[in-house]
């Protein structure tokens, strides 16, 4: 089942809502928490990369690489290379946003892994870089039959589509998660650092939503070979 839509006109929304959302990620992250560093005393400055390693790969370019078959006007191997890269640069920024959030609990004496977000977290990670790898295999190098193509493509999608859910979730999960660590510390329930974190997450809600709109709307007319066409994932 598909959704009629132009699904390059919708891109345009999510693309406005990526920035949208990076732009208050690092406003919050600047403005609010203080910056960034990966070594400080501050060890604030340290998890502050967190969450904008992780969303910007996991959620935005990974979002960016899903829609990439759909929303862009080139051939499909441009395409087909455009998506796996950006994948991988998701997975490389996933990586990394986890490490830093280690090294901040490992540095302040916090235990590790005791969150429903941090299982979460590991869980996704684990599965992106498994899709990525298998995908990588058996649609790019050395590449599988056509018919092995054809046969795996719909988990494929459904694995896929499976694991961006889950990063959407877990954003959204962990702005909770920190708003209400914050608020225990004393941050005011109503105060603009509230809001901010409250809309991020709205605006994350609805970039994915987008995503996923593009991922189940009408694939434009192919001629491809294999006489078949990938989806958006």
């Amino acid at each position: 089942m598909s959704v009629v839509i132009n699904a390059r006109i919708v891109a345009f929304a999510v693309h406005a809502l990526a920035v949208v959302a990076s732009v208050m990620l690092f406003v919050w992250s600047i403005c609010y928490r203080g910056g960034f560093a990966w070594e400080s005393t501050n060890k604030t400055l340290i998890f502050n990369l967190h969450p904008v390693l992780t969303l910007t790969g996991l959620v935005i370019l990974g979002g960016e690489a899903i829609i990439s078959y759909k929303s862009l006007p080139f051939e499909k191997r441009v395409n087909k290379l455009i998506h796996l890269v950006f994948h991988a640069i998701a997975i490389i920024l996933g990586i990394l946003g986890i490490y830093a959030a280690f090294k901040h609990h490992n540095e302040k004496h916090i235990p590790n892994l005791y969150t429903i977000h941090s299982w979460v977290g590991i869980g996704v990670i684990v599965l992106y870089a498994l899709q990525w790898l298998y995908s990588f295999i058996i649609y790019f190098f050395p590449g599988g039959s056509s018919t092995l193509r054809r046969d795996l493509l719909p988990w494929h999608i459904f694995f896929g589509v499976f694991v961006y859910v889950l990063a959407v979730g877990n954003s959204v999960l962990g702005f909770l998660e920190k708003l209400t660590f914050l608020e225990k510390s004393g941050l005011d329930k109503f105060g603009s650092e509230a809001f901010l974190v409250n809309f991020m997450a709205i605006i994350t809600i609805l970039f994915g939503t987008f995503v996923l709109l593009i991922v189940y709307s009408k694939s434009p007319p192919s001629v491809e070979e294999d006489n078949y066409s990938y989806s958006a994932i």
